[in-house]
């Protein structure tokens, strides 16, 4: 459950470090000579701001609800597995059971039985592999719809508050090791975000 987080939340970070400068540098988008710098909103600082990624995924419901789904798809990969696990552990005990007391009508029967059991145990194996592979591509398609998202959002949002450079900073690795205050933006980006979420739902 850690793993799937952590990688959820590194995956979005990378991509959040390289999306988040990119959009919001773009000067096709926001010409420097057409917006006054001195706003409400940048009065007296640089039009840089940063965005920390672990609040923004623990804050945004979006995020939340991928991970939620993430979760649950791997709970319930995790009861299927352990469901057939039980069934193939119990197969296996009473093979040994009836080798033990020679139950077995012929040496033969006794492999086809033995051959069975290592046919079960590989589609369990394959099960599982199968299985961890589907999450994997699920994490895959949050973590674009996420960057999408918030590609799409920084457009607009960049722009109207006149940032010229939006950095991310996470707990793993920071991109900002200063900033005065004012220049963190999350809470807003948070807010505007989940606005527009609901709106989709």
């Amino acid at each position: 459950m850690n793993k799937t987080l952590l990688l959820f939340k590194t995956a979005i970070a990378l991509a959040g470090a390289v999306l988040l400068f990119t959009q919001c540098s773009n000067k096709k988008s926001v010409p420097q000579d057409s917006i006054p710098f001195d706003t409400t909103v940048t009065k007296g600082k640089l039009p840089i701001a940063y965005i920390n990624v672990d609040t923004l995924l623990a804050y945004y419901q979006l995020a939340k609800d991928a991970n939620e789904q993430l979760l649950q798809g791997q709970e319930d990969s995790r009861q299927r597995i352990n469901a057939r696990a039980k069934q193939l552990q119990e197969d296996m005990a009473s093979f040994e059971t009836k080798m033990k007391n020679n139950a077995f009508l012929s040496r033969e029967k006794a492999e086809q039985e033995n051959n069975r059991l290592v046919a079960k145990q590989k589609e369990l194996q394959d099960l599982n592999q199968q299985l961890t592979n589907q999450l994997m591509a699920q994490q895959q398609r949050f973590n674009e719809q996420l960057r999408d998202t918030i590609s799409q959002f920084l457009k607009t949002y960049c722009p109207a508050k006149h940032y010229q450079i939006v950095l991310s900073t996470n707990s793993m690795n920071d991109n900002v090791l200063y900033a005065a205050d004012g220049y963190d933006i999350t809470k807003d980006v948070i807010k505007q975000l989940n606005e527009r979420y609901a709106k989709r739902r």
